[in-house]
This record gives structure tokens, C-alpha cells and sequence, in this order.
């Protein structure tokens, strides 16, 4: 087995790996053939398990030359993948043919095992436990790195020194050959959790081993899956051993596969399995698969799908997605919170929202605003603020909670849910403390915003009418104007008209202000540009219907002038010029004009897609034009669209535009 590794692996040979050295601690080597370097702890067992760490002190100083122990076993009467923990001698571990556990004692066993809140915890179970199959032995280890593991790194590198993990991977190590496929591959994937070396005896016994049976070609679908997952954070996406098990998974049709095969693919390719449209014709099988066992998926297979759909990006696969939404509504109530943040996750990338979710989501988050994950809460407001779904209930929850928890999120997830605030144009009941608690956020942590992040936060303020004077100083620094600026690139379009229309908001609402101004160079010239922009484009068809009105009302298309833009960044969808009598002037006169009205023709996209309540950028653009000194004269689609025939048109648009004035006859 070692001897064909060493064939795949060629580095291995680098390292004087022998065929058959003498058992005892070894120093295995620390190079890793991927991009990234795992990081270890050191723990050497009497079969040469060694589990390494930057801090290491066991390493022996005779170690130029590095081996790994590979022990050729005697047959044994006992062969088979149940673990014995022997209750005399501490926690030693052997293979036993004997009193395999049930397949009722085994969920039990899952379930206390799922309900340890520590490794200490874990240990203690697994020192009551009789008997304990190949399988349970690495759930047990994978639920020592669900307990251990943040980042690349262990909370804790001396869990790995404990006598009873010690004590398994010896067993594993030994007896390598004789565990199940499913132990063995998910016993090698729990190994990489705990970032165990990847060069260690016993990692290099169950790589050798996964091999020789991959090579048999007889492990299922998500075998396959859990020994790719290992691989890939062992060896990278270049690993040899990942083709070959592509392969395998490839010669099965995804419409044989079962629900469980199929999440696992998913999870896998989501892994970084897929490069370069590699794969398009089996991920189009799958996608086509999918949708017909949508109905029969659990809270987590929903939240595994649409979460590799989104990493995968997969905008092909529309119906999938909308078919999992409608699948997540009966879940909403049973999704972890990160399964929860994956589908709102994904949902927001695709761009999909469904009628059901949005209520369930109504009925659910007044529950959990106050006791879930902060990110959590934070892609909840998130979403509605994306989908531009207007939701009291939602949004007062968030906000009531925000008040209470905000100390403890990060400064992305503050201004995430302000910025969704802003967006919707929403001010909830408890405004004041919200916004009194988002300036002790500032003058606290203010250093510690991303500059980017900083200027989203402040200009949502400014949409709802709440405004920052205090820290704006700060922003239009020269200073604070440089870190803006990624990688010497300069600013962006946004950037520019974010700072613009916040300098506009301090002249024009905070008259009292004396800070620093924005230099000119900083500043666009206009709000409204196609894909990006601080105004949303008038709706072509009503524009039309209403210029069409207009033209009837004033009796020529020269009075009134179209996409007018305004010395002030703000593009008006139509100007009409009064003279101080009162009559309509012609749009190209630009002497003796009185007074100017603004027609802010509003179409659907200027609402919140479930509320007639104008969007903040839209609110905040109408709030200025009426401080420029224009007249500002709604006309919104909903009220526009009722209008059956011409003369009623015209009759709107009088009373609108002229309420105080009488026609005898049009």
C-alpha cells in the first residue's frame, strides 16, 4: 500500500519513506503539496501518529532525514471495524468481531454524541461506551473538530494529546485495512478537520488504503464524495486521486443517484471540484434530477443545494432554485442558523423571493431576532432589504433586537442592517434608539470600519433623514479620502456619488455644518447611471403614456422638457418652466423663469415590491428637489395605470399639476 502512495505521490519518496521501518515516534515532514500548509498540533503515539504544530517541542533533532512508520500486521482472529475501548487499561482501542454495536445502538450513540457541547464531553462518552463500530469512532472525531475548530486552526491543540484520541487514532492507524469503506474515508476527512499532518503514519495509512479501494472502483457515490473532500484538503483541486474519483462518480447517471448521493455531489463540486465549466453536462443532469426530489428534502439538503448553486453559480438553474424556495417554506422554522443564512444567502444572489417564504419568514423571525446567530439576523434584514419587500414586522423585530445586541456584531453586520433600513426607506418605531446606539457604535469602533463599509453605513443614514454630522468630518478627510482608493485604482463611480450626495444632504438639510467640504474633483456630475445608480430610471412604458398626456394638456411637446439633468446631480423624468404669471413657458426658455415643477413619474421599481413606499434613494432625491426650490409633482403608476381613456388622463394631470387653476374646456 505505502509503496503505491509513494508512486502517486512522488514528494513522499523526498522524505526516505521506507518499506518497512521499525515502529516508534517518527518526525514526518510539514510540506504540503497544496497552497495552503495545514496547521497541526503535536501528538506522537507508540505507532507513530504524529500531529504537528509551528509551536511543536517533541520533534527530535536527529530529524534531517524524515520516515514514516508503515507496519505490515499479522493476520488476526479479530478482524473487523468495531473499536473496543478496553476499560482496564485506560483507553486503548482494538478490532473486534464481537458485540458489533447495533444499528440502535449506533443512533443512540449518535445522538448523545451530537449533544456534547465539548471535547471533554466527547471523551467521556466514548470512555462509557462498550464497544464502538469504525463509523461512531470517526463521528466521534469529526465531533471533537465541529467543537475545536475555528478558521484553519484548533481552539485547543492540546485536545489532540488526550489519552482517548490518542487512543483512536492508534486504532485507525493499526488497523487501517480492516475498517468499513464509510469509516475509512470518514475517519481519513475527520484527520483533516483536526489538521493533522498529512505526512503522519496513520494519515498516510488511510490515504494508501482509500486508494487500493478506489482503485477496486466499488465505493459508493458519497464515499466517493467524503474521500474527494478529504483529498482536496489534503493535496488542493490538483490532486490526481480527484479525477479518478470524478471519474467513478461520472459513470453512474445523477437520475440513479439517491437523495443523499445527490446533496453530497452537490456539496462536493461546491467544494472547488469545478473549474472552468468542467462538468456542465453532469451538473445539468443533476440540476434536472433535482427538481423532482425537491419535495422530499430536509432543512439541511435545501440549504446544501441552493449553497453549492450559489458558489457554483449556476443561473441556469432557475427552476431549481425557485422549486427549493417553495421547499424552504415548510423549513423555515427548523433550518440552523447557518442553514438559514445559506438559502437567504443564495436567494439574494439569484434574486428570488416567493409570496409563502416571505410570510413564513414574517412569522418566524420575531421568534429568533434576539437569540440567533448575528449574521443570521443580519442576512434576514438583509434579504428584505435586497428584495426591496418592505416588512414592518420583520424590520421592527430587527430593529427592537439591534438596540439590545449591536455591541456584539461586527461592524459589517451594524451597517448591513442600517443599510437595509435605508434601502426600504423605513423608519421603525424605535428609531431614536436605534440610531442613538448606531452613534455610540461610531464614536467606539469608528477606527475599526472598513472605510467602504463606513461611507454605506453613513449615506443609509442620510435616506431616512437621520444625519452624521459628527463623523462626516472624518469622511471627507484627505486622509480617510485615501483609504478609499483600492490598490491605488482610485474611486469608483459609487464611491463618488455617495460622497456627492452626502455633501449635498449637509448643505441642504444640515445647514449649521462647518466641516470640511468635498473637493470638487470628488464629486459626479451625475446621480443617474445605467446599472449603478443613486436614482432609478424612469419606467420607459408609463414616461411614454404620461408624455403623451402632456402633450394633450399643454397642447405642444415643446412646453415641457424630458430627462432633464439638473445642476444638482438629480435627473428630473420631466420639467415644466412657470414665468411669475404663472404661464407655461417653453422648455428651451431659460430667462424670467419663475418657478420650475418637477414630475416625478414613479413606476414599480421606485416602490418597495410589496408597499406603495417610495425607496430611500427615491424619498431622498424628492426630499432635495423641494429644497432646490422645485415644485415636486408625484405621479405614481398605481394611480396613472386607472386611468381608461384620454380625457381622464388629461384631467389627472391637471389636477395634478395645476390644482388651484380652472379650464372651462380642453
Amino acid at each position: 500500500m505505502s509503496l503505491k502512495v509513494i508512486q502517486r505521490f512522488p514528494l513522499l519518496g523526498q522524505f526516505g519513506i521506507l518499506r518497512y521501518p521499525p515502529v516508534g515516534p517518527v518526525c514526518p515532514s510539514r510540506l504540503f503539496s497544496g497552497s495552503q500548509q495545514l496547521h497541526v498540533t503535536c501528538l506522537c503515539t507508540s505507532a507513530g501518529v504524529c500531529i504537528r504544530s509551528q509551536d511543536c517541542r517533541k520533534l527530535q533533532p536527529d530529524c534531517g532525514r524524515r520516515s514514516l512508520t508503515t507496519i505490515i500486521r499479522e493476520p488476526c482472529f479479530v478482524a473487523s471495524s468495531s473499536v473496543g475501548l478496553h476499560r482496564d487499561s485506560g483507553p486503548q482501542l482494538r478490532l473486534t468481531q464481537l458485540h458489533r454495536p447495533t444499528a440502535a445502538e449506533e443512533q443512540v450513540f449518535q445522538e448523545r454524541l451530537g449533544s456534547c457541547s465539548s471535547s471533554r464531553q466527547v471523551f467521556a462518552l466514548l470512555r462509557s461506551v462498550g464497544i464502538i463500530s469504525d463509523t461512531m469512532a470517526a463521528a466521534a472525531l469529526h465531533r471533537v473538530a465541529d467543537l475545536e475548530q475555528v478558521g484553519n486552526s484548533l481552539r485547543d491543540h492540546t485536545v489532540l494529546e488526550k489519552d482517548t484520541i490518542r487512543a483512536l487514532c492508534f486504532q485507525l492507524e493499526q488497523d487501517s485495512r480492516r475498517l468499513t469503506d464509510d469509516g475509512l474515508v470518514s475517519a481519513l476527512l475527520a484527520c483533516t478537520r483536526l489538521f493533522l499532518d498529512p505526512w503522519s503514519t496513520l494519515m498516510v495509512r488511510l490515504v494508501s488504503e482509500s486508494q487500493e479501494r478506489l482503485d477496486r472502483g466499488q465505493m459508493s457515490v458519497g464515499q466517493l464524495c467524503t474521500l474527494g473532500h478529504a483529498m482536496l484538503a489534503i493535496e488542493g483541486p490538483g490532486c490526481l486521486m480527484l479525477e479518478q474519483v470524478m471519474e467513478q462518480i461520472q459513470k453512474q447517471e445523477p437520475a440513479q443517484w439517491s437523495l443523499a448521493d445527490l446533496v453530497a455531489v452537490y456539496r462536493f463540486l461546491q467544494a472547488g471540484v469545478v473549474r472552468d465549466g468542467k462538468y456542465r453536462d453532469m451538473l445539468n443532469a443533476m440540476h434536472t434530477h433535482a427538481v423532482t426530489a425537491t419535495s422530499r428534502m430536509d432543512p439541511a439538503a435545501v440549504s446544501g443545494v441552493l449553497g453549492a448553486l450559489m458558489t457554483l453559480n449556476q443561473t441556469q438553474a432557475m427552476p431549481l432554485v425557485i422549486s427549493l424556495c417553495k421547499q424552504a417554506v415548510r423549513h423555515v422554522c427548523h433550518f440552523t442558523d447557518e442553514e438559514l443564512t445559506v438559502v437567504l444567502g443564495a436567494l439574494i444572489h439569484f434574486g428570488h423571493s416567493d409570496h409563502y417564504f416571505v410570510e413564513a419568514m414574517e412569522r418566524y423571525v420575531p421568534t429568533m431576532a434576539f437569540t440567533s446567530h448575528p449574521e443570521t439576523v443580519t442576512k434576514v434584514i438583509q434579504f428584505f432589504g435586497r428584495r426591496n419587500i418592505l416588512s414592518p414586522t420583520v424590520c421592527d423585530a430587527v430593529a427592537e433586537s439591534f438596540v439590545y445586541r449591536a455591541d456584539d456584531y461586527s461592524t459589517s453586520q451594524v451597517a448591513r442592517q442600517i443599510m437595509a433600513l435605508g434601502k426600504l426607506g423605513y423608519l421603525p418605531p424605535n428609531a431614536g434608539e436605534v440610531f442613538r446606539k448606531v452613534e455610540d457604535i461610531l464614536h467606539s469602533r469608528f477606527s475599526h470600519f472598513q472605510p467602504r463599509t463606513m461611507l454605506n453605513l453613513l449615506h443609509s443614514c442620510t435616506l431616512v433623514e437621520r444625519f452624521p454630522v459628527n463623523f462626516v468630518s472624518k469622511v471627507f478627510s484627505s486622509y480617510f479620502l485615501e483609504q478609499l482608493q483600492e490598490h491605488g485604482t482610485g474611486m469608483d463611480w459609487v464611491i463618488l456619488a455617495q460622497l456627492t450626495q452626502l455633501y449635498m444632504t449637509l448643505k441642504l438639510e444640515c445647514p449649521f455644518y462647518e466641516g470640511p467640504r468635498l473637493l470638487p474633483k470628488y464629486r459626479v456630475k451625475s446621480f443617474l447611471v445605467p446599472g449603478c445608480s443613486l436614482e432609478t430610471p424612469v419606467d420607459i412604458h408609463l414616461y411614454n403614456s404620461v408624455k403623451s398626456g402632456l402633450v394633450d394638456f399643454l397642447g405642444a411637446r415643446s412646453y415641457f422638457g424630458s430627462k432633464v439633468l439638473t445642476p444638482y446631480c438629480y435627473t428630473l423624468d420631466v420639467e415644466i418652466k412657470l414665468d411669475e404669471e404663472g404661464y407655461v413657458l417653453p422648455a428651451s426658455h431659460n430667462d424670467e423663469v419663475y418657478k420650475r415643477i418637477a414630475l416625478c413619474i414613479d413606476g414599480q421599481k421606485r416602490f418597495t415590491s410589496n408597499k406603495r413606499q417610495l425607496l430611500g434613494k427615491e424619498a431622498i432625491k424628492q426630499r432635495h428637489l423641494r429644497l432646490l426650490g422645485y415644485e415636486v409633482v408625484q405621479i405614481p403608476f398605481y394611480e396613472f395605470e386607472k386611468l381608461q381613456n384620454k380625457s381622464r388622463v388629461v384631467q389627472y394631470l391637471h389636477q395634478k399639476i395645476f390644482p388651484h387653476t380652472y379650464r372651462m374646456s380642453w
